[in-house]
């Protein structure tokens, strides 16, 4: 559904991205991932056709980006929620809707049930004729998530959707986006939310300007963490270590009276090392399996 090869954007001398490789599968939903300034939005512009690229190749739905006669039909297709609503204040949230929904040409019968199926979705349908300037940022956000579904978009692009929001906006829209999951809409996700691209995202990538490491958010973990397995004992002595380490080749930490052991196959191990554990004279208190979170692979890859 969406396909780029080499994708490079430069501002002068400053070059925003390098050369983007990436494929997202129709029904996807995908997480990019960075720190400021690492791209992310000027990705999403370039996907959007809102600003131009300086190299690479990009596709969305076999249209192809930069080719004018596709643009057109490539904006059709797809629904952005920008950094910046850019909601009419001075409309009422039914009237906002209403006017993107001309804009996109849909029918009158098809824009009186979508604004109405939404605003209810989100919780809004009871101040639908309130003046948007009296809306919480929250109510803004989620209407504007209402306005990028307005023409039924194949592909929807959302930047930073819960960025600002207080906790319960923030779930609501979560949950929303996880609605939508589920109509195997393909959604392209910027956030800096690494707890809500966990949630949310089937798969994730990380990018610094070039993207360093593209996968599904367990494969990340245990790709560059490992599996490791947490022992925690009375003691440790060097019975115990020795036990341990006549059974495999694992790497193994200790840390005050635990042993952290890398595994392969924490199913199969785990049991043996609690057996030469025990044979050993050692005491077990507990055995826990060491998950680390996205946001130590995220901070891991951006910091090397």
């Amino acid at each position: 559904m969406i396909d780029a090869e080499n994708l490079t954007k430069k501002f002068d001398n400053l070059t925003a991205v390098d050369n983007l490789t990436l494929h997202v599968k129709e029904g996807e939903v995908f997480g990019l991932l960075g720190p400021n300034g690492a791209g992310k939005t000027t990705t999403i512009r370039m996907l959007c056709c809102l600003i131009s690229k300086t190299g690479g190749e990009a596709r969305i739905d076999d249209y192809e980006i930069g080719n004018v006669a596709d643009q057109q039909k490539i904006r059709s297709i797809i629904g952005l929620l920008p950094e910046n609503v850019g909601l009419y204040d001075a409309l009422s949230a039914y009237k906002n809707l209403d006017f993107y929904g001309r804009m996109y040409k849909v029918k009158e019968e098809q824009r009186k049930e979508r604004i109405e199926h939404f605003l209810k979705m989100l919780g809004l349908w009871e101040r639908r004729d309130a003046s948007v300037g009296t809306f919480s940022k929250g109510m803004k956000q989620k209407l504007a998530i209402a306005r990028t579904l307005i023409h039924d978009p194949k592909v929807l692009f959302l930047d930073e959707p819960t960025a600002n929001l207080d906790p319960e906006a923030s779930r609501t829209v979560r949950d929303f986006i996880l609605d939508l999951k589920k109509e195997k809409r393909t959604i392209f996700l910027n956030t800096h939310n690494l707890d809500e691209a966990e949630r949310i995202c089937d798969r994730v990538g990380i990018l610094k300007t070039r993207l360093v490491a593209v996968d599904k958010p367990e494969k990340l973990r245990e790709s560059l963490w490992g599996i490791k397995t947490e022992i925690q004992l009375d003691a440790v002595n060097d019975a115990i270590v020795a036990a341990v380490k006549r059974l495999g080749p694992w790497k193994i930490e200790i840390a005050g009276n635990k042993l952290i052991i890398g595994v392969s196959e924490p199913e199969k191990e785990n049991p043996d090392i609690v057996d030469a554990i025990g044979k050993a004279g050692g005491r077990i208190h507990f055995v826990t399996q060491v998950s680390p979170t996205l946001e130590d692979v995220y901070l891991k890859l951006v910091r090397s």
